[in-house]
């Protein structure tokens, strides 16, 4: 029965990417990118590797579906019909896959019981990490502690991909304002149709539904944020979920309402404080007299240490996540404001 449901996966990951590259309405192939991640996300559960089932989930089939939708808000939905074949990027990519096919001849075969990470690596984390790390997630231990150095990068990655994304987003909208003032003037004066008139305040089901789920939202991303150390989940998933629970009540009730209670400002703030509280762990464990993010010295004991230091980064990581989020959102909502505005 297990093999039956991994084939039916493998063929519905199959048929649903097969039919993105073929359909020409984009807001249909946003919908089949959709259920491609959450097919991915069902995937990885079978393997068992339910905390990278739970980004894709949160990332894959939630934010990056609310954010394609932005952005077709801002091209339209239907894909311009293309008249010659771009013969440049082609050749491109066919010489960049045939490099990384002749590659991996070089590669032990995959599975392999003498490969080195089955000989030193998992073998010492799996024996060590309890004693070491005390943190029954395995998964938690490696990525917080063991590859502290790892994720300390990555969260400082989505936090310049965040002020990126929001800078070339704000500054073509203010050249659009600049080239045309005195229209977009008047156009403002009617918001019919902007991304900044979501929600309504007759719209009864949504309201009373996301009056219902957003609390209960916003405490399971709490549970996830401060039980990554024993179940799946951690500081990634819990700001995707966080943000997922701000987004859709800016959805519902209107961005207005969302501003007010975080701003954009203090959406900046937040992502740099993130990242500050996983840098400011480990030079604080440098003052102590120790490596940097060596949690052990954080605490007397060298096991609570190590769970101090993972609960303080995890928490910076989840902050970075959330605001990171929220500023792309924002600056989304913004630019296709003045673009539908133009458009009218």
């Amino acid at each position: 029965m297990a093999d039956f449901v991994d084939i039916f996966l493998m063929l519905l990951l199959v048929a649903g990417t097969m039919t993105v590259l073929i359909v020409r309405n984009l807001f249909v192939a946003t919908m089949l990118l959709g259920i491609v991640s959450f097919t991915m996300a069902l995937i990885f559960v079978s393997l068992d590797a339910v905390d990278v089932a739970f980004t894709e989930a949160a990332v894959g089939a939630g934010i990056s579906t609310v954010l394609y939708i932005g952005t077709l808000a801002m091209v339209g939905a239907q894909e311009k019909e293309k008249k010659t074949i771009a013969i440049g990027p082609l050749i491109i990519c066919l010489a960049v896959g045939a490099t990384l096919f002749y590659a991996t001849y070089e590669m032990p075969a995959y599975g392999r019981a003498t490969n080195p990470v089955q000989t030193h690596v998992a073998p010492r984390y799996i024996q060590d990490s309890p004693t070491e790390i005390g943190v029954p997630n395995m998964v938690t231990s490696v990525l917080a502690s063991y590859r502290g150095y790892d994720t300390f990068g990555e969260t400082t990655v989505i936090f310049t991909a965040g002020i990126g994304v929001m800078l070339i987003l704000r500054q073509r909208r203010r050249r659009k304002q600049e080239e045309d003032e005195e229209e977009e003037e008047e156009l403002r004066s009617s918001t019919s149709g902007s991304l900044t008139g979501l929600g309504s305040d007759h719209d009864l089901v949504p309201h009373v539904v996301a009056k219902l789920l957003i609390p209960f939202i916003l405490v399971f991303a709490l549970y996830v944020q401060f039980h990554g150390d024993y179940g799946p989940g951690g500081g990634f998933q819990a700001g995707v979920i966080f943000a997922a629970g701000f987004i859709l009540y800016a959805l519902v009730f209107g961005i207005d309402f969302a501003r007010a209670v975080l701003d954009g400002k203090l959406v900046l703030f937040l992502m740099a404080a993130g990242v500050l509280l996983y840098g400011g762990v480990g030079i604080a464990s440098m003052i102590l007299g120790g490596a940097f993010l060596d949690y052990n010295l954080l605490a007397d004991d060298a096991v609570h240490g190590q769970h101090l230091g993972i609960l303080l980064i995890e928490l910076g990581v989840g902050i970075t996540v959330t605001a990171a989020m929220l500023s792309i959102f924002y600056a989304f909502v913004g630019r296709a404001d003045i673009d539908i505005e133009q458009g009218d």
